[in-house]
């Protein structure tokens, strides 16, 4: 029997038991669903960070550790973690950051701040321009960036993604490198940014790349906070190079209450909601890990710890 130790917080561990247990029982898994075990026990690590387990030099029976984020940052440097390292690609997050951006794309391209609030009772009767008309550009194409690009494209947004390396997205312009990049920022009216944090994406954003958005422009942050440098934004919107950015995302979380994005007119703040692991279905991806594992298949989402995602 395989002994599983649940290293994800004793907070999370009510909600996913029961979840695990009946993933594991539906892909065929004898295992044993621990919350401790002596290191030499355990045969996986279902892991999230910010719990006890730090160093893993102990577990030298550990065939892989089993991430329910699915950002890595704060692992992927550990020195002490050599076992494969599996990032969460959960269908639940994806349909979720999907919806997020989906909408927040809608609420800027519609103007509906403008029509709903409508301050001093004033008949603004000036319509939206269609989708179309619209070009959204999305930094990053991994598993969500794609998802979200190839749903606005399907609302009728022509849709622009941008990556470090070259990738090809169907119904979608892709571009990559510095070159790509500039292209990308000139012409995205709306700007997603779901890239990882890694140290060449610290700041990416920063006053020159600003600079080369559309005036007026509206950016999306539901991927990391480090992306987008936050001096640079707040001078973009009071000089009206930015309208608005709405940010889920932050260096620090929770927001502290004396950051200027809490009351500036042109931020708007969601608390980390774009995309929440859901137990249910990441379990599912965590049992078939495990499964794959066991039959000598390739682990899915293996994170490559040179690009650090």
């Amino acid at each position: 029997m395989l002994t599983v130790l649940f290293a994800a917080g004793a907070a999370r561990w009510p909600t996913y038991e029961p979840h695990l247990r009946a993933a594991m029982a539906e892909a065929g898994l004898a295992a044993r669903l621990v919350t401790d075990c002596a290191p030499e026990q355990a045969d996986y690590i279902v892991f999230a960070p910010g719990g006890d387990l730090v160093d893993f030099t102990p577990y030298t029976r550990c065939k892989a550790v089993l991430s329910l984020w699915a950002g890595v940052e704060k692992i992927v440097g550990n020195q002490t973690l050599t076992q494969p390292l599996c990032r969460m690609v959960d269908p639940a997050l994806t349909a979720g950051m999907v919806e997020w951006v989906a909408g927040h794309v809608l609420r800027h391209h519609l103007g509906m701040d403008r029509h709903i609030v409508n301050p001093g009772h004033r008949w603004d009767a000036l319509p939206p321009p269609l989708a179309a008309e619209r070009p959204v550009t999305i930094l990053g194409m991994g598993e969500l960036g794609r998802a979200c690009g190839q749903a606005l494209a399907a609302l009728g947004f022509p849709v622009t993604g941008w990556s470090r390396s070259p990738r090809q997205v169907p119904g979608l312009r892709c571009l990559s490198g510095d070159d790509g990049l500039a292209q990308a920022l000139a012409c995205g009216q709306i700007v997603v940014t779901l890239l990882p944090a890694t140290p060449e994406t610290a700041n990416l954003l920063d006053a020159a790349r600003l600079a080369l958005l559309p005036r007026g422009a509206v950016v999306l942050n539901p991927g990391r906070g480090t992306v987008i440098d936050d001096a640079a934004l707040l001078a973009a919107l009071d000089s009206g190079q930015l309208g608005h950015a709405t940010l889920d995302v932050f260096r620090v979380e929770p927001l502290p209450q004396d950051h200027p994005f809490w009351a500036h007119p042109g931020v708007t703040v969601t608390p980390h909601i774009a995309a929440e692991t859901r137990a249910p279905s990441a379990s599912r991806v965590v049992a078939e890990n495990i499964r794959r594992s066991e039959a000598g298949e390739p682990l899915l989402y293996l994170v490559d710890r040179a690009r650090g995602y």
